[in-house]
């Protein structure tokens, strides 16, 4: 899956930083940003089209670039399709995998089983999903207001890894006056885990409103021994630098903001080496990004037909703030094959410059608040009930999220 990816033009006028690198465990990667995993996205192709962007202002991919989310159940018992999506390329290293649970035997046994059959050189324990259908079981960013199975799924997965760091992610709290990361951090800091990175959301928020970066800045003060990355409305590279200066923090780590703008990783490069280059592509740059990433598709999926329909959820964000009426739109969201892929994207006007703002800033789902919906009596205690123990296997399920 190796190859090239399509060279936009680029822009002048970002504020000059001098170079930062990311150290994990025994991994230091040359730019501190981090791919959040996001469910049916970050996938070995989407990571390698971010990694060859990345790639063009860095020494090596320009941060680390972590699978879509594996419950650790399913590796347990030996899901094929689990094991199919933590198999990485040969471009992906460090390979990093992201793990969910809830039992800390599961976990354990999970992140044995990665170690053993060598399939991660990082780990990544997610703490942040705020999915219903997970959290109302008591999984997710929930999870970590019990503070004792919290310690022990970080602690059991910091043991069974070995040489191989193992990190954390997580949200601020359920809600306001139910905050868990001041607590998470210190335990993640106290049973070895190699760094936390904080979403400055809440649970409630799911992806609404704006990221609380002062929370960040807290988790950095109060966190000094291991790394604190920040997550939450990075946009631009411009963002990712106003975070770290703002906040301190360590690194980054980027969701929402690169679905349809895979260059956003050597923007993120360049900026992190105090270049000014900016990748602003005219249409017929982002065309020939979205061949490449349907080239990529059909290698990881072995099926053109099954790699096209993947690519048609990408379709609106690719082309966000570029003159693509809704009749071409609706045309590429049903692809069926990299031929009528060539075919559709050749109506276009490969000529229509980059749009500038109306190209950039959110993107993906954001929604409104939301309430947080707990097993009954969750937010009583931090400690684990006998009833609520009991139904913590309900919560292994196949979602993602953070």
């Amino acid at each position: 899956m190796a190859g090239t990816p399509p060279v936009a033009g680029s822009s002048a006028g970002a504020p000059a930083a001098s170079r930062r690198t990311l150290t994990i465990g025994p991994h230091t990667v040359d730019t501190p940003v981090v791919l959040a995993p996001m469910a049916g996205i970050t996938n070995m192709a989407f990571r390698l089209l971010c990694r060859e962007f990345g790639a063009l202002h860095s020494q090596d991919d320009g941060g680390l670039y972590v699978s879509e989310m594996v419950t650790s159940r399913a590796l347990v018992e030996d899901h094929a399709e689990s094991w199919r999506l933590v198999t990485m390329g040969e471009r992906e290293t460090p390979r990093s995998v992201q793990l969910y649970g809830v039992d800390p035997t599961t976990v354990r046994r999970a992140v044995e089983m990665l170690v053993e059959r060598d399939r991660a050189d990082h780990i990544d324990l997610n703490f942040g999903c705020p999915v219903p259908k997970v959290t109302r079981r008591g999984g997710g960013g929930i999870l970590p207001w019990k503070t004792e199975l919290f310690t022990r799924i970080v602690r059991g997965a910091v043991e069974a890894a070995g040489d191989v760091p193992v990190t954390v992610k997580t949200r601020m709290g359920i809600d306001e006056d139910h905050l868990t990361y001041r607590d998470a951090g210190l335990i993640a800091q106290e049973v070895g885990a190699a760094s936390i990175a904080l979403h400055g959301r809440t649970v409630v928020q799911h992806y609404s409103g704006q990221a609380n970066w002062d929370a960040i800045s807290d988790l950095k003060e109060l966190v000094t021994d291991i790394p604190v990355l920040g997550n939450g409305d990075i946009w631009s590279a411009e963002d990712a630098l106003r975070m770290v200066e703002q906040t301190g923090a360590d690194g980054v780590v980027v969701g929402r903001g690169c679905q349809g703008r895979p260059w956003l990783f050597a923007d993120l490069a360049a900026g992190f080496a105090g270049l000014p280059d900016r990748i602003t592509p005219d249409l017929g740059h982002v065309c020939r990004t979205m061949r490449r990433h349907g080239e990529l598709l059909v290698e990881f999926f072995e099926d053109e037909g099954r790699g096209m329909r993947d690519l048609r959820k990408h379709v609106a964000w690719y082309f966000k703030g570029y003159p693509v009426g809704g009749e071409m739109r609706h045309r590429l969201a049903t692809v069926e094959s990299l031929a009528d892929l060539d075919a559709k994207l050749a109506d276009l006007d490969w000529d229509a410059p980059y749009p500038g703002a109306d190209a950039e800033g959110p993107r993906g789902r954001a929604g409104t608040p939301k309430k947080a919906h707990c097993p009954e009596g969750w937010m009583d205690s931090r400690e684990l009930s006998d009833e609520h123990r009991a139904r913590l296997h309900e919560a292994e399920l196949d979602t993602s999220g953070g």
